[in-house]
């Protein structure tokens, strides 16, 4: 009962969350707006999907090959199909259901190639903590290659906050963040020395060991250089099919694969704040572009929402079509002489 009532108040949270980066997408919206965005909606090239879905699908592909190589030091090699529709389908549930994807593509895979679901968490886990790095990577990358954007960012809002009223450097409230922040790590570490006993500090430190320990598992790998390869063209991808998609909208077709960058790094933060990345996604689209003269509406809602609906799409269409898939080509491994664990074709 207790554990029913929380999942339905975590749902719900998420939920709630959902919404509200929806409206805050679209709170400045008035009538005329509106008209405008459906206008540059109706305008859109829709038939630019079809590359987006391209690139989109290689890049789970191989995120599926990446996260079979993951479980190879433990002796088990799944079929690469398998693989890649247990992704899908994992991608499918996190819309409706976030985190609980990733728990149903283990047990999906576990159920038709034979391998303990418990072995298969430290796989997640290990490709969490490269992806947190990867996504690091890009914001370092945007960095270098959007200076100028990246400065404006700072110049425009962080710089006031440590401002005066009369525009000048307010040394205090720079000594105060630093005492802040100062205070902050003292307290963490003592929370953590005094109250390790504590469920949640025991998670904390679990989740905190277990990132390390994907880290540091690719040791293990036997070519250790393909997990890389695998890595880079996932992002790689990603950020090819977020450039093909400013072609979808006349007004953000000028955009270059560096803005691309900076649109993938902001989009990606989106996908993690709301399930799916409903409402944050286009929200950060949005105000991203409009750093580079784009009006934020109706053309930074447009791109926005676009780019989302084209990932949901593909994680609905492949994963409807990877739930179909699945059990009828795998029709002889539930059988019971097809017991091998390991099993692979």
């Amino acid at each position: 009962m207790k554990k029913t009532f929380f999942a339905v108040l975590q749902y719900g949270f998420f939920a709630g969350l959902a919404v509200f980066f929806v409206w805050l997408s679209v709170r400045g919206l008035d009538h005329e707006k509106w008209e405008q965005l459906k206008k540059a909606m109706d305008r859109a090239h829709y038939w630019l999907l079809i590359p987006v879905f391209g690139l989109l699908l290689t890049g789970h592909w191989l995120r599926a090959l990446r996260w079979r190589q993951l479980m190879e030091p433990m002796g088990y090699h799944p079929t690469r199909l398998n693989s890649f529709f247990a992704v899908m389908i994992g991608y499918f549930v996190n819309l409706g259901a976030p985190r609980l994807g990733e728990v149903v593509k283990c047990t999906i895979l576990a159920r038709y190639e034979k391998i303990p679901a418990q072995k298969l968490v430290g796989t997640i886990v290990a490709e969490r903590a490269f992806d947190v790095i990867c996504l690091a990577l890009v914001f370092g990358l945007t960095f270098v290659f959007q200076f100028d954007i990246v400065s404006s960012l700072v110049h425009d809002y962080i710089f006031p906050a440590f401002q005066n009223r009369n525009g000048k450097t307010a040394y205090l409230k720079i000594i105060l963040f630093a005492a802040g922040l100062v205070v902050f790590l003292l307290l963490m570490r003592f929370l953590f020395s005094r109250f390790g006993h504590i469920n949640i500090v025991q998670k904390i430190r679990e989740i905190l060991a277990g990132v390390w320990h994907g880290l540091i598992s690719v040791r293990a790998l036997k070519n250790k250089p393909l997990f890389f390869i695998y890595t880079i063209g996932i992002w790689v991808m990603y950020l090819l099919s977020t450039w093909v998609g400013f072609f979808a909208i006349d007004e953000t077709s000028h955009l270059g694969l560096a803005d691309a960058l900076t649109v993938l790094a902001m989009g990606s933060v989106g996908m993690i704040l709301s399930p799916g990345g409903i409402g944050a996604y286009a929200l950060l689209v949005m105000e991203t572009v409009a750093l580079y003269n784009i009006p934020k509406e109706p053309y930074g809602q447009a791109l926005g929402w676009l780019l989302w609906f084209g990932q949901f799409l593909s994680f609905v269409l492949f994963g409807v079509i990877s739930f179909i898939l699945l059990p009828r080509i795998n029709r002889n491994k539930l059988k019971p002489d097809a017991r091998t664990p390991g099993y692979t074709s």
